[in-house]
């Protein structure tokens, strides 16, 4: 990211999980350059500080914290270290996320418990301890949750049973997040991607399994990390008061 930090998230302080490459680190670097103080959260500390130094360079305010977001002791630490760096936390993108492909019949129960904790637990407990603060707080009416789900919640995708899964159910559970909260000030809202190349996939992108996938898209192609860009600008700033419990796909035709 280039430029100095803009005007439209001044004074937010934004916390992003999963932050430490891919899809997280672009999130934290567009937050930064729109004015927010961003807290970026993962378990890996060293990318976590390069990330960090790459948005003070360009003028934006960044501090990393180590989280395990399927770790309820381990997000409640690091909505603290947030708490200490910046104050209050009212912009919550809960993107970390992991997934193991294979067969269904093949996969380990061990893979899938953990493509769950850290999909779908992680999500839930990041978005409540983000929410139980605001909530603690006279007037949490800014407060602002985007939950990072994806294009396979609705789209089927064989040798993705536990990340499908775990995406459908952060879809579900945001929308019960954001009725409950509803009259409390916070929004809760989810973007479903589409395939982006990330860490998480670039081995199949390069196969020819994975070029077949591609050629088989409506457009032939992957889609940007900074296509989400403007509905995140957009779902964390003041102007989307009245959105929540909204769910949108952003996939560039690949699901049509």
């Amino acid at each position: 990211m280039v430029g100095k930090p803009g005007e439209r998230l001044a004074g937010r302080v934004a916390l992003v999980t999963g932050a430490s490459s891919g899809i997280g680190a672009h999130l934290a670097q567009v937050l930064a350059v729109a004015g927010a103080r961003v807290v970026l959260c993962a378990r890996r500390s060293d990318a976590l500080a390069d990330i960090c130094r790459e948005i003070e360079q360009t003028g934006g305010r960044a501090v990393a914290v180590t989280m395990d977001v399927s770790d309820e002791a381990s997000v409640v630490a690091g909505f603290d270290a947030a708490e200490a760096a910046f104050g209050t936390v009212d912009t919550i993108i809960a993107n970390a996320g992991i997934t193991v492909g294979g067969r269904t019949v093949d996969q380990p129960i061990e893979e899938f418990d953990r493509v769950i904790a850290i999909n779908l637990r992680g999500a839930f407990l990041t978005a409540r301890e983000g929410a139980r603060r605001l909530l603690a707080k006279p007037a949490p009416e800014r407060g602002r949750i985007v939950l990072i789900a994806s294009v396979t919640a609705n789209k089927v995708d064989p040798g993705l049973a536990a990340y499908s899964a775990s995406k459908a159910g952060v879809v579900q559970m945001g929308k019960v997040m954001a009725r409950e909260w509803s009259r409390m000030g916070i929004n809760v809202n989810m973007i479903l991607p589409g395939y982006i190349r990330t860490d998480l996939n670039r081995d199949w992108f390069d196969t020819e399994g994975g070029a077949k996938q591609v050629a088989g898209f409506a457009r032939r192609r992957l889609m940007e990390p900074g296509d989400l860009d403007e509905a995140l600008l957009f779902l964390t700033s003041d102007g989307a008061r009245a959105v929540t419990g909204a769910v949108l796909t952003i996939d560039d035709a690949q699901s049509l």
